[in-house]
């Protein structure tokens, strides 16, 4: 299966900056898109932004214009820099692999996530 990694979270002052990363480990699951979701406490987990291997990438609207979704493909790894955060962007944010076995069907896997508080 597909193992993910995030890192990067933390506590920072409104305006900051951050960068989070996401490290996927598999073995011959192919991985077609990867993504960041967040989840602040009691709300539903949202799209942050997502990244296909091929480049092409979307954004929430709340988050375009201050966060940039990258790649690396030759370490299956995905950032996430985040500036001029605000208190709002304060959530768990979770990496997304949406990846197959060969032929099989694609699947959603998750990492455990990492926290980002946005707080004076």
């Amino acid at each position: 299966q597909v193992q993910l990694v995030e890192s990067g979270g933390g506590l920072v002052q409104p305006g900051g900056s951050l960068r989070l990363s996401c490290a996927a480990s598999t073995s011959v699951f192919e991985i077609n898109t990867m993504s960041w979701y967040r989840q602040a406490p009691g709300k539903q987990r949202e799209l942050v932004a997502a990244i296909t291997f091929g480049g092409s990438t979307n954004y929430a609207d709340s988050v375009k214009g201050r966060f940039t979704i990258s790649g690396d493909n030759a370490k299956n790894t995905v950032y996430l820099q985040m500036n001029s955060l605000k208190p709002e962007d304060t959530a768990v944010y979770y990496c997304n692999a949406r990846a197959r076995r060969r032929i099989g069907p694609l699947r959603d896997y998750w990492g455990q996530g990492t926290q980002v508080t946005v707080s004076s």
